[in-house]
Parts: structure tokens; C-alpha cells; sequence
């Protein structure tokens, strides 16, 4: 695209795009997206099915944007929760410029669910793959799936460790390589698209997955209510979202003792986010069953695809 006087127009020479990043649960996919953008955008724990929603991160150079989409796990939902983060998860694949499907070596055998391993073959041509986790797993399981991944997708995979960096240059180079021509989409210093709000939530919900065990942290979701940016310390009042009233006891605890502990664990990673003082008023409501509920789970944020029913699946 060339100005009025013949010289290079906006955008000229420059290449942008999403690319999708996806995978089965806990593949590594929020600690690509981490180490690719240079800050903590996706929180990141060990347990599986931690990231629900998409999460936009921005890699700009002086001539590239790439886009990255953090997807949630691809898994056969059994809730209309996960009916709601594997649709996110499937509609990247479907509209992003490229998909970068990652495998996990500690974990060989779990592989893309049917309805995504077809919605992947349909994407040739613009699917790469990563076997992530390298330094951690076997080498014969790195093969196993190198071998998969070129006779069930016909794509030769990177081989990469988001945790440690190994690899992830070479593969970036690669996406850049893909991208089209085009103009950049965000400023060049934007690094994320969700508002503050989103991440302070979810450091919260991190907060929760670090501290609590078994069922609850499956069971929370987080909204901001109430957020004072002009105040000094800055004044945050949200609401943790439970299931049931034996679950507002675990998180609050004998004498508040365990709310208070979370509250210091959840400050700390937000008051590192925004660079500035923080007052986190904690408040735990009981929503039963609003991993289930259409409604409940709209008002919360989540995006429920019209497909997934009315919220009666199995347990």
C-alpha cells in the first residue's frame, strides 16, 4: 500500500496475525504464551483446566504482531462450563490466522479429542505443532508423538520447552515466517486486550489453585465488583463464587485465618501486576451449581455457546 506521493503507506512491509494456541488441558499452552510475550498474562498452575476463557496476548516487533490466543484445554466436556471453554477453544482453531497445536511429552498418550483432531486437519497448510515439555520427558516419548503428528496431521513438529525458552525462538521464527501481510491490529505497545479487571480476577482465581486442593478451585469463579483506581492503596472489592456452603467454609476458614491468607497470597501477585499498593477486600458468595447454569454463567462473564444445552450434563 503506497501515499499520495508513491511513498510506503501505513502498514507497508509489515506481516500480523492470530495464531491459536491450542491443546489438551495443562499442555503447557499459558507458559508458551508467558514466555513468548515477556510477562505473566496467563495464570499458570500444574493442575489441568486452569485457563477457561481466551486470552489475547501481543508480540510486536518493529515489522511483526503476532497475536497469540491462549485457549482452554481441548476435553470432552462433561459440564456446561467446559461446554463453554472447549467452544473457545474450537472457534480459535476455526477464525485464527494460524494454530499451533502443542503436545506434551510428559503426557504422550493424550492427544486432541476426534472433533478437534478433525477441526485441525481441516486448518493444513496453516497448523504447526510443538511437542512441548522436552526437558522433562522421555525421548522416546517425543518420538511417539513426532511420529503422530506427521502421520495423523502431516506437520513436522518443534520440539520446545516453554518453561526453560528451549526451542521457542526457532518456532517464533517460524509463525513470523507464516504470518500474511498486513497491517498491525493494536498499537504497537499494547501487550494484552483484556481489561485490568480480567487479570485482576484471574490472580485471584491463581491464588485459589495454589492454596486450596481437590474440587474447590474448580468450583470458584471470581468477579470484580468494585475497583478504585484513584484511591491510594488502590481499593479492590471482589466477590469468590462457590458452589456450595461447604466450600465457602474451606475458603474462609477457622477464625477467617484461611481468607486472610489467600487475600495476602492474591495482593501480592496483584500489587506486582499494577506496579502500585493494593487493598483486596475479599467476599466468598455461595451460586449454587453456576458451573451448570446458562444464566448464572453469562453474569459471570463466561460465554455459553448456544449448542451446549441447557446445563444438565453428567456429573
Amino acid at each position: 500500500m503506497s501515499g499520495e506521493n508513491g511513498e510506503p503507506g501505513p502498514g507497508a512491509g509489515q506481516r500480523a496475525g492470530y495464531v491459536a494456541l491450542v491443546g489438551r488441558p495443562n499442555a503447557g499452552k499459558s507458559t508458551l504464551l508467558n514466555t513468548l510475550i515477556g510477562e505473566k498474562l496467563s495464570i499458570v498452575t500444574p493442575r489441568a483446566q486452569t485457563t477457561r476463557q481466551a486470552i489475547l496476548g501481543i508480540d510486536t516487533t518493529e515489522r511483526v504482531q503476532i497475536i497469540f490466543v491462549d485457549t482452554p484445554g481441548l476435553l470432552e466436556p462433561g459440564y456446561l462450563l467446559q461446554h463453554s471453554m472447549l467452544h473457545a477453544a474450537m472457534a480459535a482453531v476455526k477464525d485464527a490466522d494460524l494454530v499451533l497445536l502443542l503436545l506434551d511429552a510428559t503426557r504422550p498418550d493424550e492427544l486432541p479429542p476426534p472433533a478437534a483432531l478433525e477441526l485441525l486437519r481441516a486448518r493444513h497448510g496453516r497448523l504447526f505443532v510443538a511437542i512441548n515439555k522436552i526437558d522433562a520427558g522421555r525421548a522416546e516419548a517425543v518420538e511417539q508423538l513426532a511420529e503422530w503428528s506427521v502421520g495423523a496431521l502431516g506437520v513436522e513438529p518443534h520440539r520446545i520447552s516453554a518453561a526453560t525458552g528451549q526451542g521457542v525462538r526457532e518456532l517464533r521464527e517460524a509463525l513470523v515466517e507464516a504470518l500474511p501481510p498486513s497491517p498491525f491490529f493494536y498499537p504497537p505497545d499494547e501487550i494484552a486486550t483484556q481489561p485490568v479487571r480480567f487479570f485482576v480476577a484471574e490472580m485471584i482465581r491463581e491464588a485459589v489453585f495454589e492454596r486450596y486442593e481437590e474440587e474447590v478451585p474448580y468450583s470458584v469463579a471470581v468477579t470484580i465488583e468494585e475497583f478504585r483506581e484513584a484511591e491510594q492503596p488502590i481499593y479492590i472489592r471482589a466477590a469468590i463464587h462457590v458452589e456450595r456452603d461447604s466450600q465457602k467454609s474451606i475458603l474462609i476458614g477457622r477464625g477467617g485465618a484461611a481468607i486472610r491468607e489467600l487475600g495476602r497470597s492474591a495482593r501480592q501477585k496483584i500489587e506486582a501486576f499494577l506496579d502500585a499498593r493494593v487493598y483486596l477486600d475479599l467476599w466468598v458468595k455461595v451460586t449454587p451449581g453456576w458451573r451448570r447454569k446458562g444464566a448464572t454463567l453469562r453474569r459471570l462473564g463466561y460465554s455459553v455457546p448456544d449448542s451446549a444445552g441447557d446445563g444438565r450434563q453428567r456429573h
